[in-house]
């Protein structure tokens, strides 16, 4: 195989380990100053909504109502529900080992919905996940594991909902291509900005004198997310 060829999968790869996989260090960074709520709002809805205004100048049109319906129902196993309980966790300071191993679980929920869907598993796929999670405990067992129970439920329900959603996804109609990714991310933002007004999160991290430009964002994140609620 020549390097062309492999250059894909090395950047699929690095994809995955570096952009990925620095997601929850970049979460513990923003819940630092911002609300947890909001920032999962704000970070999914703008990328929702540059993702979609590049497909539509592309000529992308915008799929039909059940997909699109499908995909925001997606959006918010995936992204609301598990990404978002995530980071009311971090902001919570739960200790990086507990969430380490909560999240492994992911993989092995994701074979018992399988299971109840009526998907084949195979046993070395479940001896495979045993070994991984028996490996993060281990890596985590010298570190420190106990913290907030609260916590570690958030992110449990996190990985359940994660794991559901894969699976749900793979048996519906979804749009085609990065359409659903825009979709997803739109219908995730709406629901994390609007759980946000209702939990009365606030961007406490400005200052004083920059109370005027508090209330402008605020006016922004409100008009936004009712403009997302209308496009979809």
């Amino acid at each position: 195989m020549r390097f062309r060829q492999l250059l894909p999968l090395f950047g699929a790869l690095f994809a995955l380990y570096i952009i990925w996989g620095s997601t929850y260090f970049v979460i513990r960074i923003g819940v630092e100053s911002w609300p947890p709520l909001m920032m999962a709002g704000v970070r999914f809805l703008a990328a929702g909504i540059l993702l979609l205004a590049f497909l539509l100048l592309r000529g992308h049109k915008l799929p039909p109502l059940r997909p699109l319906l499908n995909a925001a129902l997606i959006g918010l196993l995936l992204l609301a529900v598990g990404n978002g309980m995530v980071t009311v966790a971090e902001h919570q300071n739960v200790p990086s080992g507990i969430a380490a191993v909560v999240v492994a679980t992911v993989p092995l929920f994701t074979l018992c919905f399988s299971r109840l869907f009526g998907i084949k598993t195979r046993k070395l796929e479940w001896v495979g996940i045993a070994i991984g999670l028996a490996g993060i405990i281990m890596l985590n067992s010298g570190g420190n594991l106990s913290g907030n129970p609260w916590g570690a439920i958030l992110i449990l329900i996190g990985s359940i909902s994660w794991a559901f959603g894969s699976v749900y996804g793979s048996r519906i109609t979804l749009p085609v291509g990065m359409m659903a990714g825009a979709i997803e991310m739109l219908a995730a933002g709406v629901v994390l900005m609007i759980a946000s007004m209702i939990a009365g999160e606030k961007l406490t991290a400005l200052l004083p004198f920059q109370a005027s430009l508090r209330s402008a964002i605020w006016r922004c994140l409100v008009r936004l997310s009712l403009l997302t609620l209308i496009c979809i």
